[in-house]
């Protein structure tokens, strides 16, 4: 865990497809705006497409989150999904607490630049029904490859292990990302991105 008091509270949330990592990083970024600027980044904007999960980490790694942990704004191209190749560019701020969701959100040549790693988990079959209620069939002839590529990924990568936070759909039904809040507070991270102010 990097803490460090000059730069954004980086917040890595991960999990396998389907697990809720959206979810909660849409409804924890909204209670911490209460007190504090918010960015929220979704790794699946810089995934290279259905076989890139390796590539988009990579990516995240180097054109985001490297940039927002030296201060600067981070400049990333999103991946167009019809044309097969990175596209637009985007622009994202340090703001005081950046939240980044998505697969390999905190894989391990991350984790040393983020303070915090929450790692969400659920049964397979409900992640799998929640994903294709999302995406449909978009994401149904994808299922099995995608899954294969976060099996093999977790394999060598124990994220669930590293993570300072650990938390399972179920926990705290409703109230998760306030669970989460809670726990985050009680992790010693640099109190000019957190401290009382955001309670």
């Amino acid at each position: 865990m990097r803490v460090q008091a000059t730069r954004p509270l980086l917040i890595g949330i991960d999990g396998f497809s389907g697990a809720g990592k959206t979810s909660l990083a849409l409804a924890l970024a909204a209670e911490l705006r209460a007190r504090r600027s918010v960015e929220v980044f979704h790794l699946e904007d810089v995934y290279a497409g259905w076989d890139g999960l390796r590539d988009g980490m990579e990516y995240y790694r180097l054109k985001v989150l490297s940039p927002l942990a030296a201060g600067e704004p981070a400049l990333w191209q999103a991946w167009d999904w019809v044309a097969g190749c990175y596209a637009q560019t985007h622009r994202t701020e340090p703001a005081d607490i950046v939240v980044f969701e998505g697969v390999g959100a905190g894989h391990r040549a991350a984790r040393d630049l983020l303070d915090a790693v929450v790692w969400i988990q659920a049964p397979e079959q409900l992640r799998k029904e929640r994903a294709l209620a999302r995406d449909g069939e978009t994401y149904a002839p994808h299922w099995d490859r995608w899954a294969a590529q976060e099996g093999a990924w977790a394999a060598s990568d124990p994220v669930a292990d590293a993570a300072d936070i650990v938390v399972s759909t179920g926990t705290a039904s409703g109230q998760l990302h306030l669970y989460v809040k809670r726990a985050l507070e009680s992790l010693p991270l640099p109190s000019a991105g957190w401290g009382r102010q955001v309670r």
